[in-house]
């Protein structure tokens, strides 16, 4: 299930892969997380997304990252939760502008929901896989598509002070380059100085509000 999913970043590839190509990705021995799986795994686990059991895929950003990474062949398997996108940060290279796309979508009818579609973004990594260009300009393209993805959420929602907080914000790479393009385009940022934007910083606030709570 989930855990399994932070514990091998190929379940994330091949959940993201079988989203967008359904049972036909399952042969594709040319991508690096699909050939690290046997066969009669791939076959499992496209059961399991078919009928949404303890399916590896989730929506935080953190499972695209882990995708991604397996996709470049960094690490199909992981010894703690985070790795794989370090490894991606580390592996971009320098110099590298422009960005895989990223759109914005909305959703709903009454009220809408803004959606950043990754399909068109994973679509492109592939045809650059195909093509053989160098992972470390694909891992830059990357990081530069999820800047101007919530450069592009930012405006779409208006508030002029963004928080930049999550387990993908200690990435410094995208933190830095996130916050420089939010305050170009006006926006005051918010970062986290004393505590970690992770697991950790929810751990404190679940503190505070219990403390607040008892100690009214």
């Amino acid at each position: 299930g989930g855990e399994a999913a932070v514990r091998e970043p190929r379940r994330v590839a091949l959940a993201l892969l079988w989203a967008m190509g359904g049972d036909a990705v399952l042969g594709r021995e040319d991508l690096a997380p699909l050939r690290d799986l046997a066969p009669h795994e791939r076959r499992l686990l496209a059961q399991m997304l078919r009928r949404g059991v303890n399916a590896p895929m989730t929506t935080s950003a953190g499972r695209l990252f882990d995708g991604v990474a397996a996709l470049l062949g960094l690490h199909q398997v992981v010894s703690f939760e985070g790795q794989a996108a370090m490894a991606l940060e580390f592996a971009c290279a320098l110099g590298v502008e422009d960005a895989y796309p990223f759109p914005l979508t909305t959703t709903g009818a009454a009220e809408h929901v803004y959606v950043l579609d990754w399909q068109p973004l994973l679509a492109a990594l592939l045809d650059d896989l195909k093509r053989g260009v160098d992972g470390g300009i694909m891992a830059a393209r990357f990081h530069n598509a999820a800047v101007a993805g919530m450069v592009a959420v930012a405006q779409a929602v208006g508030e002029p002070v963004v928080a930049l907080s999550g387990g993908c914000f200690q990435n410094r790479r995208l933190t830095e380059q996130t916050a420089a393009r939010l305050r170009e385009a006006g926006f005051q940022v918010l970062l986290h100085r004393q505590v970690p934007p992770n697991d950790g910083g929810i751990s404190l606030g679940q503190v505070a509000v219990a403390t607040r709570t008892l100690h009214p």
